[in-house]
């Protein structure tokens, strides 16, 4: 039997028991697929993460990222929480790292407060992608909420990617704040449309100023709600870039209010030659340390 070291952060917070929690498993080499899978069933978060030695030595690693049921090509708490786990504990050099991962490859800038690494910023491994609308009706009935309470002044419900797609859809602050997933409109919708492939991932959000507050449901992956989910966020940046005349946008996102768990995102997007790009950020706690035995 062989023993692997873990640890666990909360990302995109500054206190302890706050944000979206993270389990990282940071020299991975021997742990098999299944095992993986199982690992982060039985830990129990919105993804776990296990480190591997890179294919192209260039790069800092190979990041495999599960959720409770599947392997997510892309994620964005689990690469800020890698890259500061890996960063913190003296286990990458650098201040710039960067990941292999089945989306691409994703830049990870540590930030650090006085010498002392505090977080990152990632940047999403792909250029915004559009991948049709949804009928205000199904999204509604998955939200609990009457379709009227779906905003499309701005945009209709979209399903957008950069890296992994959501579906994006806003309301006001008080049908936001009352959203619940509702599981069998979620898998009747889901199953209408056969390119979600059984996976349905819904981020609400609502305007406030230029600012926005969020929320992500993803019951059919086992995530009812998600604290902080940095890739959705990422991609509202780029969609909202997207949509606007101007070349670049930063401002910041709340999530996890409503799970006690309030998370705080920096987003930033832009314009490059091969579309928009764009990147997310916060702050990370450490929480535990422990180890599996295999």
């Amino acid at each position: 039997m062989e023993g692997y070291e873990y640890f666990t952060v909360d990302v995109f917070t500054k206190r302890r028991f706050g944000g979206n929690p993270l389990a990282v498993f940071p020299a991975a080499e021997g742990i098999d697929d299944a095992t993986m899978q199982a690992l982060a069933a039985e830990l129990n978060y919105s993804e776990t993460s296990f480190v591997l030695p890179p294919a192209d030595k260039r790069n800092t690693a190979q990041v495999r990222i599960f959720n409770r049921s599947a392997e997510m090509p892309f994620a964005g708490h689990p690469n800020v929480g890698t890259g500061y786990v890996l960063a913190r504990h003296g286990l990458a050099p650098g201040s710039t790292l960067c990941f292999e991962e089945q989306a691409g490859l994703v830049e990870v800038r540590v930030a650090e407060e006085a010498g002392v690494v505090i977080g990152a910023e990632i940047d999403a491994p792909q250029p915004l992608s559009l991948l049709g609308e949804l009928p205000a009706e199904g999204v509604a009935a998955c939200l609990s909420l009457e379709p009227a309470q779906v905003l499309t002044t701005g945009h209709p419900p979209l399903r957008a990617s950069t890296g992994v797609d959501f579906v994006f859809v806003a309301l006001e602050s008080e049908a936001l704040t009352n959203a619940t997933p509702d599981l069998l409109a979620f898998r009747r919708l889901a199953l209408s449309w056969p390119a979600f492939e059984g996976r349905l991932s819904i981020f609400a959000y609502a305007r406030n100023g230029n600012d926005v507050r969020a929320r992500m449901f993803a019951p059919l992956a086992g995530t009812w709600e998600d604290p902080a989910t940095g890739s959705a966020n990422a991609t509202l940046a780029a969609l909202r870039l997207h949509l606007s005349g101007a070349s670049s946008v930063a401002y910041s996102s709340t999530q996890g209010v409503e799970m006690g768990r309030k998370s705080h995102l920096s987003l930033r997007a832009w314009r490059s030659e091969d579309g928009v790009r764009a990147s997310v950020g916060g702050r990370c706690v450490d929480v535990f340390r422990g180890s599996v035995i295999i």
